[in-house]
């Protein structure tokens, strides 16, 4: 039989355990249980706490059946025919008693109070893409999770190369790169344009992350298609169906999020009816985004309980408007109006007519989240005039309502 060696002599022996259906014990629900459980739960293990007492999260896990609960303190046997325990206690003796059962029935045990005492070390892990990182650095927890989270952000924003080796299916996704600023994208459609052989992107995507992407990547203005007997949007649906069948990965990078006025939809369709699946990935709206950017809540405890939000691309007399402008100039709460900055006058005006004060404060956003961000404010009365004065341009996201006063000045 090899002789017992204290775990300081001898690195770790990295493994991935595999605990879908096994009984996993957990002893203690404080903290530390309420840390690792969503973990267990996540692998699939059949997870029992043993503990007279857990937090509210511990406690919620357990009455929504998630794991068992047993609520008392240890006692001998409870690892019994447990695959993996997690010993976390504020009792040192019951930690050792139970550390000391898990040594008898050969179960691999971790201790929150004792590493030395463990014969189990949990890793500082992370996941991407599926892709699972542990990170083990001994009697240094801050430096395995230090190192961890770069390997993870490195996989997930791409500035850390792991190509696929085996075969790959192709994919087209809708991306929602949110307001402008390239950090404000998700994590997912950071990781899609990092696997793109082909990205088809709108001027108000966040252009700053076609830099980042390889040589390779063909990167296609969604502007400049030439559409010649099609309309501009039916050219974009062609190109994306076109890259798929050719066993491409297609990105199609919009701003804000694909289903906020981006006709997503026309492009999932269209994939739809030429059998392509695709993914879409939501994006952070313009339409809360950048108010917030500049300062403005679009809502606020005893101002506004309600915000609406309505193209502005279409004037109110416009027959094509959808929009009931009579009914959102009753409304008390929050307008956000998208891409109405050449309409705003006729937009003021009816809102006027209908009933809304002319004094009513309203705060025009251009280029939010970007460095060019500036904003301008008026009123209803005023904001035809101030438009033109100020010289303010798409694409800026108006606010109006009461909100515009009460927030910070950016």
């Amino acid at each position: 039989m090899a002789e017992h060696v204290p775990p300081a002599e001898h690195p770790a022996y990295p493994v991935g355990l595999r605990l879908a259906g096994r009984r996993v014990v957990v002893i203690g629900g404080g903290q530390v249980a309420q840390r690792r459980l969503p973990a267990l739960v996540a692998a699939g293990a059949d997870v029992t706490l043993i503990s007279p007492s857990a937090t509210p999260s511990v406690e919620a896990m357990a009455e929504s059946g998630e794991i068992t609960w047993t609520r008392r303190r240890y006692q001998d046997g409870d690892i019994a025919d447990a695959w993996y325990a997690l010993v976390a206690t504020s009792d040192p003796d019951a930690n050792n008693r139970a550390s000391e059962e898990a040594e008898r029935t050969k179960t691999w045990c971790v201790r929150s109070d004792d590493a030395d005492a463990a014969t189990a070390w949990t890793p500082a892990t992370g996941r991407s893409d599926g892709v699972t990182v542990a990170v083990l650095t001994g009697r240094d927890p801050r430096r395995s999770a230090a190192v961890r989270d770069a390997i993870v952000e490195g996989l997930r924003d791409g500035t850390l190369a792991a190509p696929h080796h085996r075969s790959r299916a192709p994919f087209v996704a809708l991306v929602g790169g949110g307001p402008g600023d390239p950090d404000l994208i998700t994590v997912r459609g950071r990781r899609l344009l990092a696997e793109a052989d082909v990205v088809i992107a709108d001027r108000l995507g966040p252009r700053d992350l076609l830099d980042e992407l390889p040589p390779h990547v063909e990167v296609i203005d969604a502007a400049k298609i030439p559409y010649g007997r099609f309309m501009a949007q039916e050219a974009i649906n062609n190109a994306l169906i076109e890259h798929a069948k050719a066993g491409k990965a297609v990105v199609r990078l919009k701003g804000g999020d694909p289903y906020v006025f981006g006709r997503g939809m026309e492009e999932a369709q269209a994939l739809a009816e030429e059998g392509i699946p695709c993914t879409v990935v939501p994006g952070i709206s313009s339409s809360i985004s950048v108010p917030s950017a500049a300062g403005i809540p679009v809502t606020h405890r005893g101002v506004a309980h309600e915000f609406t939000v309505v193209s502005g691309h279409v004037a109110p007399d416009d027959p094509r408007s959808l929009v009931d402008w009579k009914s959102l100039a009753r409304l008390r709460g929050t307008l956000v109006i998208l891409m109405g900055v050449d309409k705003i006058g006729a937009i003021a005006q009816a809102l006027v007519a209908h009933g809304k004060a002319p004094d009513t404060p309203l705060a025009l956003v251009q280029e939010g989240t970007t460095a060019a961000q500036r904003r301008v404010d008026a009123t209803l009365a005023t904001v035809a005039e101030t438009v033109k004065a100020q010289d303010v341009r798409p694409p800026a996201v108006i606010v109006i309502g009461d909100v515009v006063t009460v927030g910070l000045r950016k």
